[in-house]
């Protein structure tokens, strides 16, 4: 979410269309990546339209449930010094730095999406 709230878009008024503004943005950049793409949703699971290329993982729960899911990813890779987290959170980069991981801003991947 952290990702969807770098730009202030109204995003709030609709958080499912919110998720499923970047999940079909991510899907769409995912085909241009050769690699494993998850994204990480807050709350519980909702109709993200076709989605074929990424892997919706929701994290249902309380305050930082997404970030410590996203910790749990990177802690279960094979090799957690191959995965990117895209994030703005600076507690959550530094987490998974401590993994291996490498962090890259929102702002920055947003800029990669299609519109």
């Amino acid at each position: 979410m952290n990702v969807i709230g770098t730009r202030p878009d109204g995003w709030w008024r609709d958080r499912t269309g919110a998720m499923r503004r970047l999940a079909a943005q991510v899907d769409h950049w995912a085909r241009s990546v050769d690699d494993d793409v998850v994204l990480v949703l807050d709350g519980s699971p909702r109709d993200l339209g076709v989605v074929e290329r990424v892997r919706v993982v929701w994290a249902p729960g309380g305050r930082n449930a997404a970030d410590d899911r996203i910790v749990e990813l990177v802690t279960a890779s094979d090799d957690p010094t191959a995965v990117r987290v895209v994030t703005s959170d600076r507690e959550l980069a530094e987490r998974v730095r401590d993994l291996g991981a490498d962090v890259r801003g929102s702002g920055a991947f947003l800029d990669e999406l299609p519109g």
